[in-house]
């Protein structure tokens, strides 16, 4: 069986969520540091895992995956049991809405090259940085908060287990509490981040607990 290699960098957020999957499925793997400060995933040995210069790229079955949320969804196919969607359309519309809430939303205008972009930009590049990460995580989370007014919501975001919607919660927590948004209107996230680090595949999976 081929071995099951994790392209990572510690404080990706996408590669946070996938060390998350992973660790919840009990599946072995090696972790691969990408240093994306020394712009590790624009040299060449990297584009040829993923043209689009990002993490994570995942080894696994003997197929080569890149995307967060398609490689969470590939393991729900293929791992019996592994609850990241709910058995039923409705649910798993649900979970996908918080999900991309997240991954699509929040994360992409705060992701690398865009801050790098916005520091090149300003005049005082870290100012700049801060209010950027302290306004669109805020607001995202704002927005995740009320759709966590939901009769479907639980202990986790969607019933009293973890979803693929807590996989992707977690690291924009993390993200928040580093950039030190406010989140004193979001307590239910706030209750619903707590109750997942306290399981070990998420402990685990935390930036720092990762190689980098």
């Amino acid at each position: 069986m081929s071995e099951t290699v994790l392209y990572d960098y510690w404080r990706s957020s996408a590669s946070y969520r996938v060390r998350i999957a992973l660790n919840s499925l009990g599946e072995s793997y090696r972790s691969v540091p990408v240093d994306l400060l020394a712009k590790a995933h624009k040299q060449p040995e990297h584009l040829a895992r993923n043209p689009q210069g990002l993490v994570p790229v995942l080894d696994i079955d003997g197929e080569r995956f890149t995307q967060s949320l398609a490689i969470i969804e590939y393991l729900a196919e293929t791992r019996a049991n592994c609850g990241f969607l709910p058995d039923d359309a409705v649910g798993r519309q649900r979970v996908r809405t918080l999900s991309f809430a997240i991954a699509m939303d929040i994360h992409p205008v705060c992701n690398l090259g865009v801050i790098s972009h916005v520091m090149a930009n300003a005049a005082d590049g870290e100012a700049a940085r801060r209010d950027w990460m302290r306004k669109f995580i805020g607001e995202g989370l704002a927005a995740f908060e009320r759709l966590l007014d939901h009769p479907a919501t639980g202990r986790f975001c969607h019933g009293d287990t973890p979803t693929m919607a807590d996989i992707c919660l977690v690291p924009q927590v993390y993200n928040a509490r580093r950039w030190e948004v406010d989140l004193g209107a979001c307590p239910r996230l706030v209750a619903i981040d707590q109750n997942c680090t306290e399981i070990e595949a998420f402990a685990r999976a935390h930036p720092d607990r990762t190689p980098r």
